[in-house]
């Protein structure tokens, strides 16, 4: 379970094939403090799991073993060395809940369609599939590459975001141009509020 407040960006080391699907190597400080093997750590908003932690220098190097049907789910199969993705340890019971429940379980993936500053602010503009904008609402929640952040409008076939400039600073969306696919994860609530009240029909 994680938040969705972004701890650092880590910086993708090497990426391999492997038999079982893809080794992920990612270069990291903060985030690598502390981390033992087992441990969950959301990449890009995807909860991925530390294999091999090597210490170098001032940083650590982390690995993470990927099946290759989350390569191919999320964005992480556009990553390159020296790309940019946002990292966040599991949320701890005694810590405070700055975003909002994140699973580390993604829906889609989005495609930015409008990315552009706006004073000193920016706005983000994103199409998503059908089955995940079904859950995005006006002024709800939802983790754009493992970022917790507020939908400020929805339309037919996509949502905005205003962008902070902390937000734009901190995370990998500095990276990000129009064309780029995101990870999204629709906030858990509206997909347990939307079961409960299909089984309560059912049952009427």
């Amino acid at each position: 379970m994680f938040t969705g407040i972004i701890e650092e960006t880590g910086m993708v080391h090497k990426i391999t094939p492997s038999k079982q699907g893809i080794q992920l190597d990612i270069r990291t400080q903060l985030c690598g403090r502390g981390l033992k093997l087992g441990d969950s750590v959301a990449v890009n908003g995807c909860c991925l799991t530390a294999t091999k932690i090597t210490a170098q220098k001032a940083s650590k190097v982390v690995r993470f073993d990927l099946l290759q049907e989350t390569w191919e789910c999320t964005n992480l199969k556009f990553a390159k060395p020296e790309s940019l993705v946002n990292l966040e340890r599991s949320l701890r019971a005694d810590s405070r809940l700055g975003g909002h429940f994140v699973t580390g379980h993604i829906d889609g993936m989005g495609k930015i369609e409008k990315w552009e500053r706006k004073g000193a602010d920016h706005i983000l503009e994103i199409s998503a599939p059908a089955d995940i904008l079904r859950y995005v609402i006006f002024k709800g929640s939802i983790a754009v590459d493992g970022i917790s952040l507020t939908v400020a409008a929805v339309m037919k076939k996509h949502f905005r975001i205003w962008i902070i400039p902390h937000t734009y600073e901190v995370t990998a969306l500095r990276e990000r141009k129009v064309g780029d696919f995101v990870n999204l994860e629709a906030d858990m609530l509206g997909k347990y509020v939307e079961k409960f009240i299909s089984a309560r029909e059912k049952r009427m």
